[in-house]
């Protein structure tokens, strides 16, 4: 399943053991393109530019100060078949870092490969082309010195693992386990038991894996749908067979093994997704791994500013007043991206003057309204004890009565209405 690897001669850093300095990202989804509009000049949507510029810090970091080693944790972009505009703004980082002999290891992610084992992955090119300094996991694969340009590290590489590749991973299925991600759950201990086996005690070892840890804080990942995850118990990652452990996959910083070794580290993505993700600061790692002791520090992203405002309408109210009044200044809306929640009767809708919300917040990079009515139906439905008495059929003739719905649009809807009230009877009774 996993083979050991063979040990290069190493000349010792600082101390008895070798010290590697990392650079640790994830999650770069650097085709996310949902506000603002394009650049005329390069082509490319502004906001996939805001990403590429977070990314090309961090290519400029590794390269400036020198680092030993690149672990990219997973989801370069935001599906599995980016266009080539987006794979040529991605290679062209990448290439930087093999330009400059920083070897860095490429993870595949849950956004980046497809259901099928035979199909190609998002970041196959590299491992195609054999792109120097440049290593693609997309199997559990046991790295050594030879197989990382000469690094005396060693690292246990862990990309996402799929429900049909679970059966190459385990050589004997329980016949009782029916529970798919407990198969997977099984099969990634299994795995990591038996390269900790392989491992040279001599070496730092790190883990980077792009899965879900239980215990972590989740982000509000909205327009990156995390799927139905498989949580991995904490103990797995925090062995202290491990010197550092760089994870992928949820969007938000934080240190799993906080103030002990080794440090259990998602540095979350590299760019807000959406309003989502509105408090949280985006980065990167650096790390100094040695055996035994790693030191890391957390570096924060210079990125585009949110603003998810809200503002409550309430009858007798002067609507434009209030909804400008709920703007801060043009110049602290300058370059950002603003929502203004608006809570209200709903029959307050024509009062609200987009227009003018868009005029004063004509600074931003983008400016939207999210819109909530609220309906006074149920006040004029009458007292709880007289509803209570009624059947379905009857409130829901209520409820579009009070909406003024056609009477023969209303029989069509109880009609529609009573085929699936009856349908849940039938199958409430099978």
């Amino acid at each position: 399943m996993i083979a050991a690897q063979s040990s290069l001669t190493w000349v010792p850093f600082h101390y008895n053991y070798p010290m590697i300095k990392l650079l640790h990202f994830a999650d770069a989804h650097i085709d996310i393109a949902n506000y603002g509009a394009h650049d005329p000049r390069t082509g490319l949507p502004l906001r996939v530019m805001d990403f590429l510029k977070s990314l090309d810090t961090i290519v400029d970091t590794a390269i400036e100060e020198k680092v030993d080693l690149v672990i990219f944790a997973g989801d370069a972009y935001k599906d599995r078949s980016p266009a080539p505009t987006f794979q040529r703004e991605w290679g062209k980082r990448i290439m930087r870092l093999s330009r400059a002999k920083i070897p860095t290891i490429l993870l595949t992610g849950n956004h980046d490969i497809a259901p099928s084992q035979q199909r190609a992955h998002a970041i196959q090119e590299f491992d195609t082309l054999e792109v120097p300094y440049v290593h693609v996991v997309y199997k559990p694969t046991l790295l050594g010195p030879n197989e990382i340009d000469g690094l005396p590290v060693q690292v246990l590489a862990i990309p996402w693992i799929t429900r049909s590749g679970v059966a190459s991973l385990l050589e004997n299925i329980p016949a009782d386990e029916k529970d798919p991600n407990k198969l997977i759950e099984n099969a990634i201990s299994d795995l990591i038991q038996t390269a900790i086996q392989a491992l040279d005690p001599e070496l730092p070892t790190i883990l980077a894996a792009h899965a879900s840890i239980i215990g972590a804080v989740f982000g509000n990942e909205q327009t990156i749908k995390l799927g139905q995850d498989v949580s991995l118990p904490p103990g797995l990652v925090r062995n202290p067979h491990f010197d550092y452990v760089a994870l992928g996959h949820i969007h938000r910083f934080q240190d799993l093994n906080l103030g002990a070794q080794p440090p259990v580290v998602y540095p979350g993505s590299i760019e807000r997704v959406d309003f989502g993700e509105v408090r949280e600061e985006k980065g990167f790692v650096i790390a100094e791994v040695s055996k035994g002791e790693t030191h890391y520090t957390w570096r924060k992203l210079a990125i585009r500013p949110f603003l998810d405002l809200t503002v409550t309408l309430e009858k007798g109210d002067p609507v434009r007043e209030k909804l400008l009044a709920a703007l801060p200044d043009e110049e602290a809306m300058r370059a950002a991206v603003v929502r203004l929640n608006i809570f209200y009767p709903s029959d307050m809708e024509a009062q609200i003057d987009e227009g003018a919300l868009r005029e004063k917040a004509h600074l931003a990079f983008d400016f939207r309204t999210s819109r909530h009515p609220r309906s006074d139906i149920r006040a004029r439905l009458g007292e709880s004890s007289e509803t209570e008495r009624k059947t379905p059929e009857e409130l829901l003739r209520m409820y579009w009565t009070n909406l003024h719905e056609d009477p023969q649009e209303q029989e069509a809807l109880i009609e529609l209405a009573q085929q699936i009230l009856s349908s849940e009877a039938d199958e409430a009774e099978s």
